[in-house]
């Protein structure tokens, strides 16, 4: 039970953590890592110790009695100190506590004690454990526990000393170097108003560099916004009792001219002399931490950065900038955005205090007003502005301090324009940083203009880019944009490029003002066009490749369709025509045939492009179980099919109809596959052939001739391996799977429907994945796995509804259905059996993918690329 009132706190964590896991190596700190979790809990759970959190080698544990808190922290140290390490390097582990009075809310426990306890911790050493004089008074009747006076320190952001004792014990180390607290006059850093939030394992990161032999120079990098300083200050302000001669924050915004560095750093130093060579003089016997921050403005002044390190052996420095200084000895630390949760996913509070960037949103609104609370009702909001907003802190923060006019669901409506709502932080940031526009345009101002326009060009794509792409439209020169990811106006990721939104909500400002914009605009239409129907040219033989591509320009490729729609319906049916299969094979349907609808209603005239599009609207209405529509455009499609003399396409078409009319139960689906069958026969394209013979083969399976489906199957499923061809593998090996459902035979059918499960979701093609989830679960109702059987058909009906399709229609598939899970509902009973389906409605797809390949250790079916 979490303890109440008066409590007593403890934090620890592992002094040079990231040190040790360079020293050896990640699966032996992993093991140590476990090790020290282990004792650590053990030694806790003894004393009825509360878990509060933990973070990595951290943890943060609430007692009720002071004396449980001590004897639990000094178990943990004898423990540790007798434990054997791997690779000898033994684990230390500094603790901290302090008994005060808490607040307990949805973030757990609140209040000043809270972050007095965390700096006691920080300020002492690996196997010490540090009490504040408050828990030392309440120790004054216990006999068994010793303590030695450690005097009265500063601690970190407060400002009056703080009485520190040490417990100590014969059994465990005494002796000590100084606490790490830091001493009047080292330094100039004053404390942040607020705490750092979800920033822990890069601060323990950047520490720990710093304390090594020969580390010397550290670059925060990363754009406006991403909380740089504020790393940086801390990290300083954590290293204070570290260095003899101090600490010190060297702000350099002020200035532009790389000339004027070495006398403001010789002003921040209060140096009288501010020549280069005398504060030079002065800073080489001192043992010194300098924080540069904002070097990109002057960053011509990083040969003077190296010429001081070489003149100063025993000074460090932290540099924050857009871009690094690539000087010798220069370590780059990328500092990112905080991650966020899906938003999708965000159903209760608990749910946001998982991320930093939810959680540094909830803190600061609360912050600036108290009564704010993150319910069930605006918690997926915050998620989405969180995501919304890139998980840049310093926007998150911003959005945060409009909590007292705008609740978190009226904030979401309006950051359509960010940059307009995000202004009026609070007044003691630096100007850059009162609003999010004047934090990015700070960013802009220092790009040549070549570096401008192509940052204002890349505006035109959407959900990222890729080399060759940035060339053809923006007619980016490679070391330009390289310079742009240089000063992180854009970010690589693997072999991809983007902006953040936030970035591109500036760079769209650019570019509608560009005096080329519509020619950039015009490129990116016919850039993706082009790509749409070389793919498309090549979706039979190279369907996966091809699909992969598509689906990494998929965001490009909707706004060549938004702008085409606007501009030229006869090019829009083009694109809309040769997306069409890859809506339906990537189980886009609603989007699909919304798009082929307009595209079909922007552009009358009967030519190929027209002829597309209706092959592709009727294959999704078709796959939709919708036949009249679907029946519709294919009649209308084949008939120009025939015009031209397309054999193939007509053939492809009528076994596309033959689906349809499969799926809604018409009669004539056998007919239409025979005949689309026998005309790819007569091409002879053996992989079309083998998919045409795949939808005969369903149809089939669908009139119970299970004896002379199984055979064809079978030699289906060796020409698809031949073939590489991953669908029709899929199809054969779940016909299979249901000819020994039918059968009866449990045992074959499982590891069949799994098997082809999981090629459906190599495919990545949630209209197969759910049948075979469907599969699964009847087998399973069968097997006494009756709430598992129906939890999974739950989601697979769920994952039906999500894409729109309606499979009631294909009569045998339901009487399967009704006819297995009708056995599961009948042992379950009635309330148990709709819990259990509507659990699986609940049920993300992935998490119904996972039970119902769970204990799958069938080999896969090989398909070679």
């Amino acid at each position: 039970m979490r303890p109440t009132g008066t409590v007593t706190l403890l934090f620890s964590d592992i002094e040079g953590s990231t040190r040790l896991l360079h020293a050896i190596g990640v699966a032996s700190f992993e093991g140590a890592l476990t090790l020290h979790r282990h004792h650590m809990r053990e030694s806790f759970a003894r004393y009825a110790g509360y878990e509060v959190d933990t973070a990595g080698d951290s943890f943060f544990v609430a007692f009720s009695r002071a004396v449980d808190a001590v004897q639990a922290a000094r178990d943990a140290q004898l423990a540790l100190a007798s434990c054997e390490w791997p690779d000898n390097e033994p684990v230390r582990v500094r603790i901290g506590i302090h008994s005060c009075e808490v607040t307990v809310s949805g973030l757990g426990y609140v209040g000043v004690g809270v972050h007095r306890a965390a700096r006691i911790c920080a300020a002492g050493h690996g196997g010490q454990i540090v009490i504040s004089q408050t828990t030392h008074e309440l120790l004054a009747n216990e006999s068994s526990i010793a303590c030695i006076d450690l005097g009265a320190h500063p601690l970190k952001d407060y400002p009056q000393p703080q009485r520190l004792y040490q417990v100590v014990d014969a059994r465990l180390q005494q002796t000590f170097s100084p606490l790490r607290t830091p001493s009047e006059g080292q330094t100039n850093i004053k404390a942040a108003a607020n705490p750092l939030v979800g920033r822990e394992r890069e601060l323990d990161a950047i520490c720990s560099h710093l304390r090594q032999p020969g580390a010397r120079l550290i670059t925060l990098t990363g754009p406006g916004g991403t909380g740089k300083t504020r790393l940086a200050v801390r990290a300083a302000v954590d290293l204070t009792g570290e260095f003899s001669d101090g600490v010190f924050l060297v702000e350099l915004q002020a200035i532009r001219e790389p000339e004027l560095l070495m006398s403001t750093i010789a002003q921040t130093l209060a140096v009288r002399q501010a020549a280069g060579q005398s504060l030079a003089a002065y800073l080489a016997p001192k043992e010194m931490l300098l924080v540069l921050d904002n070097f990109e403005q002057i960053i011509a002044g990083a040969a003077t950065v190296a010429e001081l390190l070489v003149q100063s052996p025993k000074l460090r420095i932290i540099v924050t900038s857009r871009e690094p200084l690539r000087i010798a000895g220069e370590q780059v630390f990328p500092v990112s955005p905080l991650s966020w949760p899906d938003p999708q996913r965000v159903t209760e509070p608990d749910d946001l205090f998982d991320h930093p960037a939810t959680r540094l949103f909830v803190e600061r609104a609360q912050g600036l007003l108290p009564s704010f609370q993150a319910t069930p009702r605006n918690a997926k909001s915050i998620a989405e502005i969180c995501a919304r907003l890139d998980g840049l802190p310093l926007a998150i923060e911003l959005a945060a301090s409009r909590v007292s006019m705008l609740s978190p669901e009226a904030m979401l409506i309006r950051l359509g324009d960010r940059l307009k709502l995000l202004a009026g932080g609070a007044r003691d940031r630096p100007a850059r940083h009162q609003t999010l526009r004047r934090t990015l345009l700070w960013s802009h101002e220092l790009l040549t203009p070549d570096e401008r326009a192509l940052f204002a060009r890349l505006a035109v794509f959407v959900g990222g880019f890729t080399l060759e792409a940035a060339e053809a439209v923006c007619d980016a020169e490679f070391d330009t944009l390289s310079a742009l990811v240089d000063r992180s106006m854009v970010r690589r990721i693997d072999e991809r490029f983007d902006m953040m939104e936030t970035m591109r909500d500036l760079a769209l400002e650019q570019l509608a003002a560009a005096a080329d914009g519509d020619v950039v605009r015009e490129r990116h239409m016919a850039y993706f066009e082009a790509m749409a129907e070389r793919v498309y040219a090549k979706r039979w033989h190279d369907e996966q490749s091809g699909l992969d591509e598509l689906d990494r320009e998929h965001d490009n490729l909707r706004l060549a369709l938004d702008r085409l729609h606007a501009t030229d319906g006869r090019r829009l049916l083009r694109l809309a025509g040769a997306l069409g299969w890859f809506w339906h094979m990537r189980s886009h349907y609603s989007e699909g045939r919304a798009r082929l609808a307009q595209a079909l209603g922007a552009a009358p005239g009967p030519d190929e492009g027209r002829a597309r599009a209706l092959a592709a609207a009727g294959e999704l209405a078709a796959f939709s179980g919708e036949l009249a529509p679907a029946r519709r455009f294919i009649d209308e499609a084949i008939g120009l099919w025939r015009a031209q003399g397309r054999t193939q396409e007509i053939a492809c078409a009528l076994t596309d109809l033959g689906w349809g009319c499969f799926y809604s139960g018409d009669g004539e689906a056998r007919r239409l596959m025979e005949e689309g069958l026998r005309l790819q026969l007569s091409i002879g394209d053996p992989l079309l052939v083998n998919r045409a013979r795949i939808g005969l083969l369903q149809v089939l399976v669908g009139l119970g001739d299970i004896d002379t489906v199984e055979p064809m199957a079978r030699e289906a499923l060796a020409l698809a391996t031949r073939d590489a061809d991953l669908r029709s593998a899929h199809l054969a090996v779940h016909f299979l799977a249901d000819c020994s459902l039918i059968r009866g035979d449990h045992d074959q059918a499982l590891p069949r429907y799994r098997r082809s499960l999981a090629l459906a979701v190599e495919l990545g093609d949630r209209a197969e994945i759910a049948p075979e989830i469907q599969g699964v679960a009847m087998v399973l109702a069968n097997c006494g796995q009756g709430a598992l059987a129906l939890q999974l058909a739950g989601a697979a009906s769920a994952a039906f509804e999500a894409m729109a399709i309606d499979l009631t229609g294909m009569t045998f598939w339901m009487v399967l259905l009704e006819r297995h899970l009708g056995t599961a509902r009948a042992a379950l009973g009635g309330d148990a059996a709709d819990a259990a389906w509507q659990e699986g409605r609940r049920m993300p797809l992935t998490s119904a993918i996972a039970l119902a390949l769970r204990e799958n250790d069938l080999p896969a079916v090989r398909i070679s690329r």
